[in-house]
């Protein structure tokens, strides 16, 4: 038998986010995601997405051991953008049991049914920045910590569940850094600051921070992002967290804007890539030693690979090539860094102009990420 249970307290939340851990230790490909951030991100007083965010979680026990987890989410903000009823699902992860998926999926429907919901997606998390989407494709290439892991059973499952169909598709690219900067983005480059006086501009912290110039990021990255699949407009409480989390934090030098005078029209934002420093830590914990191999790649870059964590251009200056200036000034910091790869985050498939982006550099695509919907009865 089956039992799923709700978190109610402190010590089930910390059980929920280590069954993660457990279920992949060992695992060649899966990455530790951080657990404190892990933490942070499920409380409702540490997260300010719960300003427009319900939740509940779910473990799954059998025989008194945990056998699975479930996220409920329900993002009234994105509901009001999409004009929808919408659950989502996410931290769903589960044995290779089906009646362990199935009834956790069950309570995630059932939680969200009696709230008036009358469909369910995932998995998704609180906001687009959150980790979206089950791997579908690449079980054999090193995660990243800005995306979901998974058995091959996970997509088994999920296909013969009754009611679930795929409702979008993510594709991720791992790029070869040139030993060259292609002559078409140089070209363009050349081009786009003689004609449109656009210019790539490297922040430093006192703009990011104190002058709001890290605001002025993801105020663009709401405008950019806003039609693309479940997006909600990040409030100025979520943009603070992003700028806490990420912006201070950067390598300056891998951050790139494009500046039309002193309006940013475009942006880059790339971290080294710490999927091999956080295998290296018991269980995503900085302490006693995980901070040291963060540490490393933060500040010596000891690690081949890139992650193109955020990259952003304003709509009415994608046709101007402003997308080349980034391009030209990340590859170019790459080289210096020595970095051999590059990770693309999560694009949608069906956005063939981010994805001719890497036409004039060596990308294959290495994953993809699919996200489920079923309409309620």
């Amino acid at each position: 038998m089956i039992e799923i249970r709700p978190v109610k307290n402190q010590k089930q939340l910390q059980q929920f986010v280590q069954f993660y851990y457990d279920l992949y230790r060992g695992n060649d490909y899966a990455v530790p995601f951080l657990y404190f951030d892990e933490m942070d991100t499920l409380r409702s007083d540490k997260n300010p997405s719960f300003e427009c965010c319900e939740s509940a979680y779910f473990l799954a026990y059998r025989d008194e051991k945990i056998v699975g987890r479930v996220a409920a989410i329900i993002n009234y903000r994105a509901n009001e953008r999409w004009n929808c009823h919408q659950v989502r699902f996410g931290w769903f992860d589960f044995i290779d049991d089906f009646e362990v998926s199935t009834a956790l999926l069950k309570a995630v429907e059932d939680w969200g049914r009696e709230r008036g919901m009358s469909e369910m997606a995932g998995p998704l998390g609180f906001i687009d920045t959150d980790r979206e989407g089950m791997l579908v494709e690449g079980f054999d290439q090193l995660a990243t910590m800005y995306i979901n892991y998974n058995y091959p059973y996970y997509p088994q499952h999920m296909e013969r569940m009754e009611g679930f169909k795929k409702d979008n598709d993510y594709v991720e690219l791992k790029v070869k850094v040139p030993e060259k900067v292609p002559e078409k983005f140089s070209k363009i480059t050349e081009l786009v600051k003689s004609r449109y006086g656009l210019q790539v501009h490297k922040f430093t912290r006192h703009e990011l921070i104190e002058e709001g110039y890290g605001k002025k990021l993801f105020d663009l990255l709401n405008a950019t992002y806003k039609d693309l699949y479940g997006f909600s407009q990040l409030s100025d409480r979520q943009i603070d967290k992003l700028v806490n989390d990420y912006i201070k934090i950067a390598d300056l030098n891998l951050v790139t804007a494009v500046m039309d005078g002193d309006k940013i029209v475009g942006f880059g934002i790339t971290f080294p890539s710490f999927s091999h420093a956080l295998q290296k830590t018991r269980d995503g914990r900085l302490f006693p030693f995980g901070w040291w191999h963060l540490l490393k790649i933060l500040k010596q870059h000891k690690t081949p690979i890139v992650d193109l964590l955020l990259i952003g251009v304003s709509p009415e200056y994608r046709s101007k090539g402003a997308n080349a200036l980034i391009f030209d000034d990340l590859i170019r910091w790459f080289q210096r860094y020595n970095f051999e790869w590059a990770e693309t985050g999560p694009q949608m498939e069906t956005n063939e102009g981010v994805l001719s982006q890497w036409q004039y550099l060596e990308a294959t695509q290495h994953r993809r990420h699919r996200c489920y919907r079923k309409i309620f009865d």
